[in-house]
């Protein structure tokens, strides 16, 4: 394949995006109390990392998180959302109360994963205490091991009602 051939794929692709339809009346309620737009600041808590991969690719060009309003933020106090993945071990509960606290209300809670909803693969491990709403209040859950980059969107898309 020449390279002018490959230059003219590139430039005459159709985008990966497609239209996802309207958010349920409960979750454009949601969504309007918040502006259209959801501020999340994500912690690990102990995981393997195969969420955050997920999560990286869903703010990525192919799932692009961002064009239904969800931002990644530095600091809790700018956040609307947390975003916890992994199970919370025992180095980590203190950390996780203190960045649930430092945010605004109102404020929420999504488990990415199966180890953050119930510890998955670590349950009983010597350095887990618990999973994520063993320690503060989950809103939302989205299960998977890792759950897939689709699911994590739909979830955001979800609370931000676009």
């Amino acid at each position: 394949m020449t390279i002018r051939a490959i230059l003219h794929s590139l430039l005459h692709t159709t985008p990966a995006t497609e239209d996802l339809g309207s958010p349920p009346a409960d979750v454009a309620a949601i969504g309007r109390s918040l502006g259209g737009s959801l501020q999340l600041r994500h912690v690990d808590a102990g995981s393997c990392n195969g969420c955050e991969l997920e999560i990286t690719s869903a703010f990525g060009p192919v799932y692009d998180a961002e064009r239904f309003g969800a931002n990644l933020v530095a600091s809790p106090r700018h956040a609307d959302a947390l975003i916890v993945t992994g199970p919370v071990t025992k180095n980590m509960v203190g950390p996780l109360r203190k960045t649930f606290d430092a945010m605004p209300e109102p404020r929420m809670v999504i488990s990415i994963g199966d180890c953050a909803r119930d510890c998955g693969e670590f349950k009983d491990g010597y350095g887990v205490a618990g999973a994520v709403g063993d320690f503060v209040p989950v809103d939302r859950d989205v299960p998977g091991c890792p759950p897939h980059p689709e699911a994590i969107v739909e979830a955001l898309r979800g609370l931000t009602g676009r």
